[in-house]
């Protein structure tokens, strides 16, 4: 996918119901997973990123800097997430759990 056109979220638009749902992908454009949810408020949030799985069902929930990922809106509107870390890389980030992040 060539993101050269696309448009990158501004801050005020880091919101969960922005990133809600949103595919992420790896540095070589593959599908590594989808939002779950935000932690944290702006700068520090965390992103939750449910990685494999297929449909959500076995996936792993990991939880990353919101500086590690880029937020972007392709030609049609539809707002996606680009990352340096792989699927492999991020199946081996310990999983999420709630009580990482009490509050």
């Amino acid at each position: 996918m060539d993101h050269t056109n696309h448009v990158r979220l501004l801050p005020s638009e880091l919101t969960p119901d922005t990133l809600s749902g949103v595919t992420i992908y790896g540095p070589g454009d593959e599908k590594i997973g989808h939002v779950s949810h935000l932690h944290g408020a702006r700068p520090n949030s965390s992103v939750v990123v449910d990685v494999g799985g297929f449909l959500s069902i076995g996936a792993k929930p990991v939880a990353l800097p919101i500086q590690d990922l880029d937020f972007m809106r392709d030609e049609s509107g539809v707002v996606h997430g680009v990352t340096r870390w792989t699927k492999d890389q991020l199946k081996e980030l310990p999983e999420h759990t709630e009580e990482s992040f009490p509050g």
